[in-house]
């Protein structure tokens, strides 16, 4: 039984360990880079790929809960489409040869640490998720941001 929810479900405990276990790529990137040497910017790729990936299926799940909730409010799904055009904008650079990685490794943090306000306007997710959720993002998006200010190493 869930004691969060009164329901017979998975335990929370495995959801939570999980779910912490995806900050490691990124505490591994972050812990490459202050490392130096050859594999820094490797890790700045990889840790912009994973941030970018990780907000990307944010909106993936605002996009099944708008489904599930016959589709309101009636914005979620354009604010689901969002964060892969953004990850999309912030790659952007590095293709075309600009300044990158830490612009797009900055808004990419930001992005991150704001997106649970976007679950709690859209209101569709249970306390427990949401407390997660503002876990998970605060943390990937302070490194993440870390990531983008310890460019400085690399460069």
């Amino acid at each position: 039984m869930n004691p969060e929810s009164g329901r017979t479900g998975p335990d929370t405990s495995s959801y939570l360990w999980l779910g912490y276990a995806g900050l490691l790529p990124q505490l591994l990137a972050v812990l490459l880079v202050l490392r130096g040497g050859e594999w820094g910017f490797v890790a700045l790729a990889g840790g912009f790929a994973y941030a970018a990936l990780i907000f990307s299926f944010l909106g993936g799940v605002w996009w099944g809960q708008a489904m599930q909730s016959g589709g309101k409010p009636r914005w979620a799904f354009a604010v689901a489409v969002l964060p892969s055009l953004l990850s999309l904008a912030l790659y952007l650079p590095w293709t075309l040869g600009w300044r990158w990685p830490d612009p797009s490794l900055i808004w990419l943090g930001i992005f991150l640490t704001l997106s649970p306000f976007v679950d709690r306007a859209l209101g569709l997710a249970p306390p427990a998720f949401l407390r997660l959720r503002w876990h998970l993002s605060l943390g990937l998006g302070a490194l993440t941001l870390l990531l983008g200010i310890l460019v400085v190493r690399v460069a």
